[in-house]
């Protein structure tokens, strides 16, 4: 079976792949979106639907003023025989020139994938990337990077171990520093794996970014010592920049019932050799063979990331096709659809019957309480529209429709009120911090519904808008799409862009926007 790398397009990073039975899931990083999580369920490799967003409720995840990129970072999806077992950091603060991150650890479980899912139990704060690895005597085991805050240390100091007891719900035992990493360095997402007698520790290396590779270590004992793998790193793309998947890195394993290997990996799409990636990071799969040594490598050989796999070939499994049209009559919003920090009833987020109502919160700019309604940029030939209603009694009132990355990067379609025009439109933006205003002047618009769109067509994306009875009209200049990418946004972001509905109101009035519909559509 041929797949089209990636599987998962647009912001789908640090992906957990699991086989249970005939079902294949992918969990993937969320970072400061809500709810926390994704996790995507396969029956053929090939067709993957959206299945769950387990960390949906605050007792189970609560980001409320979380840096950007904090959040959910790297989660583990396991399955004992009996439950689903998810691991998953909460980042609440990080930086390179921050001594500490806070990054809690937390375990949750569930019988059925689609929950209910458990309390979370805290693990620790030692360090991010967290797995849970059951073992065949029954007994679990926590691995995760350990942080080493202390001048003159490598802070990635490796991989420690510790046993998890589900009976005291806490970890127990002493904890073990079972591997330092490889001259790669960066050595974080570990995951462990039993085959042929051997434990084979899997570890992402060379940071995330163009040097990002997967590098493999076994031993014959859980606790080490672990020799290297003779070829690692055995995927990258760090040593040839014109390939069209690049970042490979951080990966997983899973087998078929017949056992066939793949493994799950993150992946960037530049839009040149070394550039922006404006979708973010993405899943790809690739095929796993074991050779006589004992050691795996890609069944195509080489280490290099193929734009197309051959996987095992399954009977073919597709999903019912999403509606593009949203027209928020369900009762709750659509799973494409996330929030910033926070679950949507806590920001005001409410489906009248009439669409999507927005009350004004605080500005794109903030950490807390934001109005935004927002889904992954998930191709580069891609369109937003929406039908908005929105009467601004003042410049502090604003709504519409975004290019988001983070709170200091984003370009906003707002509708406003200009004391001597009255309503008005402009297309303002933020560029790591600084704000702008790309209009010479207001553009008047008469009283009723506004229609909106952003347009990406490959490198570039704009906007435009139009009334009941007229043509669509181009607002503002083109903007590249990579301003809203790791690389353009400090390059030590982590996630990608999204397209959103917002409505902000700084005056305190809580002025709601109503959107009637939205419609995201892709093209070839």
């Amino acid at each position: 079976m041929t797949v089209q790398n990636p599987v998962l397009p647009g912001f789908h990073p640090d992906p957990s792949i699991l086989r249970v039975g005939e079902d294949y899931y992918l969990a993937t990083s969320t970072f400061q979106w809500f709810p926390g999580v994704a996790i995507y369920h396969s029956r053929d490799l090939v067709n993957w639907r959206l299945a769950a967003r387990p960390l949906d409720r605050t007792a189970l995840l609560d980001m409320r003023g979380n840096t950007d990129s904090g959040g959910i970072w790297a989660p583990c999806l396991s399955h004992d025989g009996e439950r689903f077992h998810l691991i998953y950091t909460d980042v609440k603060a990080w930086g390179m020139q921050e001594a500490f991150k806070d990054s809690p650890n937390y375990l949750t479980t569930a019988e059925q994938l689609e929950g209910p899912w458990s309390a979370p139990v805290y693990l620790n704060s030692s360090g991010f990337d967290p797995s849970l690895f059951h073992d065949d005597d029954g007994r679990k085991w926590l691995l995760n990077m350990v942080w080493d805050h202390r001048p003159g240390r490598n802070p990635f100091a490796g991989i420690v171990l510790q046993e998890y007891s589900p009976a005291e719900q806490r970890l127990v035992g002493p904890r073990d520093l079972i591997f330092k990493g490889t001259e790669l360095g960066v050595t974080e997402g570990p995951h462990v794996y039993k085959h042929g007698g051997w434990y084979y520790l899997v570890t992402a290396e060379g940071g995330t970014s163009y040097d990002h590779a997967v590098t493999v270590a076994r031993s014959r004992s859980l606790h080490g010592p672990y020799e290297v793998h003779p070829e690692n790193p055995i995927l990258t793309a760090a040593d040839d920049p014109s390939l069209p998947i690049q970042k490979a890195g951080h990966s997983s394993f899973t087998q078929t019932p017949d056992n066939q290997w793949l493994l799950a990996h993150l992946c960037g799409r530049p839009l040149t050799e070394k550039g922006e990636c404006p979708l973010g990071r993405e899943t790809a799969l690739q095929p796993l063979v074991w050779g006589e040594d004992g050691w795996p490598r890609l069944a195509g050989g080489g280490h290099h990331p193929a734009q197309t796999a051959e996987l095992p070939a399954l009977p073919p499994h597709p999903w019912p096709t999403v509606p593009e049209r949203d027209d928020f009559q369900s009762g709750a919003l659509r799973s494409e659809w996330l929030t910033l920090r926070v679950p949507a009833a806590d920001l005001g987020v409410e489906l009248t019957g009439d669409g999507l109502r927005l009350l004004g919160r605080e500005s794109l700019n903030s950490r807390h309480h934001t109005a935004l309604v927002g889904r992954r940029l998930q191709s580069l030939h891609a369109r937003l529209r929406t039908s908005l209603d929105f009467d601004p009694q003042d410049f502090q009132q604003m709504a519409g429709v975004c290019a988001y990355y983070d709170t200091r990067n984003w370009v906003y379609l707002r509708l406003s009120c200009d004391e001597a025009l009255g309503r008005t439109l402009n297309v303002v933006s933020c560029e790591n911090g600084t704000y702008r205003e790309h209009l010479p002047q207001e553009v008047p618009v008469e009283a009723g519904t506004v229609e909106m769109q952003v347009l990406y067509s490959g490198p570039t994306f704009a906007f435009a808008y139009r009334q009941a009875g007229r043509d669509w009209a181009d607002l503002g200049p083109p903007f590249s799409a990579g301003l809203l990418s790791d690389e353009h946004c400090g390059g030590l972001s982590f996630t990608g862009t999204f397209l959103a509905l917002a409505c902000q109101d700084l005056s305190g009035q809580r002025q709601p926007a109503t959107f009637h519909w939205a419609e995201y559509t892709e093209t070839p």
